[in-house]
């Protein structure tokens, strides 16, 4: 359509007025006798690529090997089988992850290391996308295309413009015109930038001395991605013994989907140099979960870290969570123990006083991870969630806890809540200085069973000084310098008292 300079403006003259901002939304478009063409060719129309440099996506990839670590980090193994020119050439290396850390990239030949060599590497991280696009063109005539009405009938026109600046909004040369705020449909540009990749790429320049085919390595550390192990404890309606299943989350933030991968995970606590900046990381809804039928992870020490290989090859998408069975234990004997801690403050209530105060009673299970339980290897750090049968048949959640690396034949405590139906209540009874560094103290802790069966609660006591026991109820035990533990059994629906009575020097 040929448009006068006088319509031109006319045309125009509502959008100045309306003063709308460019929002990173315009759509790439090319001339049709250009559109058809795909992106490599423009790739080589535009300069991007010589015509001597050399390129390789997954097409070429023979074998790909992920390691993920606790740490939110990865090393990713790609080997990739080339043909490759002999002398100088550049290597354009397609289809990495987004965060790969270009310091740590390392590249090899598999079939004859001593004759393909770097010269030096490149990492491309500025991706294309309507706003960079757009950016690049400053200084460069771009056309913009409108629909408008005309007698009922939708047309669009196309105008040259010439992009001056793109700071907060774009400013437009139109003519003679200076436009801003300028909104149209969409822009047409007539080539990529030789500075914008479609996709993360390391760009290379080697040089070969070897043989043309080449199996070669690239290997790097990669940021957001994480794993993490999730338990499920279901216990018995007895309380006596349980079934343990372990599952491996795999969440991959790294802006590349990884097919048909070995995966192998890292458990420790790995040391690492402070990184500037954070990442964030995207938290996903976790998948449905399918018993598995057998162990899949083979579990080995590694330095001072273990190491869990998958035995089958996976495939782990872009933005996915990905569950696997780690580990199945049927039948795991366990304990329910109840726990009170008293309060090195000792007994003054502030507001009524005489009155005895109430600590809660914590309900745990315990067990043991070794291998006549059904358990047995290195437990990675991660959370147990606890479920147990109603009287019906059906299953609830009961709590949860996290525990930490645990190797194996080593106990476990899962604290699930608080117990409901028990009652602890501690009271000083007396308190007599004896001389000037010498006092005794007697205290009383009242435990109340509501339930409908026997119990046994553990009374952790802290005492000051250094100290002796004079008289208790109940048996006790010196677990540190500086506490006691008594074992005090209540009867259903029943109350036991524990009294005891200290002297302590300080």
């Amino acid at each position: 359509m040929k448009i006068s300079g006088k319509n031109l403006k006319t045309r125009w003259i509502w959008i100045v007025s309306a003063v709308a901002v460019f929002t990173g939304s315009a759509t790439l478009l090319y001339p049709a006798t250009r559109a058809h063409k795909p992106l490599v060719t423009q790739e080589k129309e535009s300069g991007r690529a010589g015509a001597g440099d050399q390129s390789t996506n997954l097409n070429d990839q023979t074998e790909l090997n992920v390691t993920v670590y606790n740490s939110n980090i990865a090393l990713v193994r790609d080997v990739r089988q080339l043909v490759l020119p002999n002398g100088a050439f550049r290597l354009k290396f397609m289809d990495i992850a987004a965060t790969v850390n270009p310091a740590t990239v390392h590249f090899r030949s598999l079939n004859d290391p001593e004759k393909l060599g770097v010269i030096e590497q490149n990492y491309e991280y500025d991706l294309l996308e309507p706003a960079k696009l757009l950016h690049k063109y400053v200084g460069k005539e771009v056309t913009l295309v409108r629909a408008y009405q005309e007698n009922g009938t939708t047309k669009r026109e196309e105008i040259k413009a010439t992009l001056l600046s793109d700071n907060n909004g774009p400013v437009w040369k139109i003519g003679n015109d200076i436009v801003t705020g300028l909104y149209a449909e969409s822009y047409r540009f007539p080539e990529v930038p030789a500075n914008l990749y479609d996709r993360p790429t390391l760009l290379m320049s080697l040089e070969n001395s070897g043989a043309k085919k080449q199996q070669i390595e690239a290997s790097y550390l990669a940021n957001n991605l994480s794993w993490n192990a999730d338990y499920v404890l279901t216990v018995a309606r007895d309380d006596k013994n349980a079934d343990l299943d372990g599952w491996v989350t795999v969440v991959n933030n790294s802006g590349t989907a990884f097919h048909n991968a070995k995966l192998q995970l890292v458990a420790g606590e790995l040391n690492r140099i402070p990184q500037a900046g954070s990442l964030g990381r995207m938290e996903a809804d976790v998948r449905a979960m399918s018993k598995a039928a057998a162990p899949q992870f083979q579990q080995e020490s590694f330095s001072e870290y273990h190491l869990y290989s998958l035995g089958r090859k996976t495939s782990v998408e872009d933005k996915e969570t990905k569950q696997i069975s780690l580990l199945q234990g049927s039948g795991v004997p366990v304990e329910k123990i109840f726990v009170v801690n008293g309060q090195s403050f000792y007994y003054h209530n502030q507001q009524t006083p005489g009155a005895p105060l109430k600590d809660p009673v914590m309900v745990y299970y315990k067990f043991k991870n070794e291998e006549k339980n059904g358990l047995g290897i290195p437990l990675p750090a991660g959370n147990v969630r606890v479920y147990q049968k109603d009287s019906k048949g059906g299953i609830l959640f009961a709590g949860e806890d996290r525990i930490g690396h645990t190797p194996k034949d080593e106990e476990l405590n899962i604290h699930i809540g608080n117990a409901f139906d028990v009652v602890a209540e501690h009271k000083q009874t007396d308190y007599k200085r004896i001389d000037t560094h010498t006092w005794e103290m007697e205290f009383e802790i009242t435990l109340r069973n509501h339930k409908d069966a026997p119990i046994t609660v553990q009374v952790n006591e802290p005492i000051g000084g250094d100290w002796e026991m004079l008289s208790s109820t109940h048996k006790y035990t010196k677990t540190a310098a500086f506490a006691a533990q008594f074992n005090v059994p209540v009867v259903k629906d029943g109350t036991s008292v524990l009294r005891y009575r200290i002297r302590a020097r300080w």
